[in-house]
């Protein structure tokens, strides 16, 4: 048994501080709408991360702990079947009560206890609880600036949450081509530092040789792709993408818009002309395997990627790969509500690698695994190519 260390509690408050940041420019109005059911107000995402802690460690190892509101368990759990009953997903817009300051009480009632237990002798597997509440705060950041995006998006005045915060405008430089031999690879998480459990166990993957880009598709190509009549064209897509296409009449990406006969992009800062050497951003799986067939290269494998990411920067875009999100081998789910975290996830779902401009500080690792369906592209995604060595 120990204290809690000194950087343990700074990162709490860091992290938590954080989420707060974020809304300082917003107004009450701007934290209570739902823009579709795969989104969430941002009031909401400030009680759940906050009843992550209470539920899990302040309930269990606070013993004089006293709920703040009894309703909130209901309210504000995402999908912790384990722990009861919950609001409907796309309800979560509906809850005009609690106030965002009834929700800022929460969070400084769960902070005051927390901190005040952090001060306390805890146990290991307390510490590591804290550990995961804050990465999964930190997720949830990258998903309030997602889903802010996608809620102003629909306002035809096209607000500006921050002049400075365009988040999309990564120049390019001139591609090369890094070949990768043949071989065996280790990929997956090494033991140290904190890991997800979809990142274990580390193993082996046996390669053949191939190419990976340098940088990211740009906004050009991808404009060349779309003049060239590639949403038009059957050869290029998955059947279920093709079909995803017709369906929603989707012709370019996300945020995209013609105006005056030119292209802009609808950004945090605003709407901008879209700039054609920036790396391109917000597609789905769907598109980026389009867009590779058409461009006689592929999407890279999650190995390939992280075998290769040594060589090549990253950070800027999620980017998608062609691999399903499967558990590794010897991957072992915990038990209890925790185990939903991610084992349940694995199906029907596509890995992107790397991090996005959204993704808060010393939140990324060459062997995280992110994970969206396939027709999903309000994240904040990209694209990197890869090649065969022989073509």
């Amino acid at each position: 048994m120990e204290v809690a260390s000194t950087t343990l509690i700074n990162n709490y408050k860091a992290v938590r501080a954080h989420s707060l940041a974020l809304c300082e420019p917003l107004s009450p109005e701007d934290l209570l709408p739902q823009a579709a059911i795969f989104v969430s107000p941002l009031k909401w995402h400030l009680a759940h991360t906050t009843w992550f802690f209470e539920q899990f460690i302040l309930s269990v190892y606070h013993p004089d702990y006293k709920a703040f509101d009894d309703r909130f368990h209901f309210l504000f759990n995402s999908y912790y079947n384990t722990l009861g009953e919950r609001i409907p997903r796309d309800q979560r817009g509906l809850i005009t009560r609690p106030s965002i300051e009834e929700v800022y009480a929460y969070r400084a009632h769960v902070d005051a206890a927390l901190e005040q237990l952090l001060q306390t002798e805890v146990a290991q597997a307390f510490e590591s609880l804290i550990e995961v509440g804050l990465q999964h705060e930190q997720q949830h950041q990258e998903l309030m600036l997602m889903d802010l995006k996608y809620l102003f998006h629909q306002n035809p005045t096209h607000p500006v949450y921050e002049e400075e915060l365009s988040l999309v405008d990564d120049l390019q430089e001139d591609e090369q081509w890094i070949q990768m031999d043949e071989g065996l690879y280790e990929v997956g998480a090494k033991g140290e530092g904190f890991h997800f459990d979809n990142e274990h166990d580390r193993h082996k993957v046996y390669l053949n040789g191939y190419q990976i880009s340098n940088v990211l598709v740009t906004n050009a190509a991808y404009q060349a792709f779309i003049a060239d009549g590639g949403y038009q064209d059957h050869r290029l897509w998955h059947d279920e993408g093709w079909a995803w296409v017709q369906g929603q009449k989707v012709r370019h990406p996300l945020y995209w818009t013609q105006q005056e006969g030119r292209w802009h992009q609808y950004t945090l800062a605003g709407l901008q002309p879209l700039h054609p050497d920036v790396a391109l951003c917000h597609i789905s799986h769907y598109e980026a395997y389009a867009f590779a067939a058409w461009s006689g290269a592929r999407l890279p494998t999650e190995f390939e990627w992280e075998a290769a990411a040594d060589h090549f920067a990253w950070g800027q875009r999620w980017e998608h790969t062609s691999s399903p999100y499967v558990p590794y081998p010897g991957y072992q789910k915990p038990d209890g509500a925790v185990g939903e975290y991610n084992g349940k996830f694995m199906i029907n779902q596509m890995v992107l690698r790397g991090a996005s401009n959204a993704t808060p500080p010393k939140h990324s690792r060459n062997t995280y695994r992110n994970f969206f369906h396939p027709d999903m592209r309000w994240h904040f995604s990209g694209i990197r190519l890869a090649k065969n060595i022989n073509g």
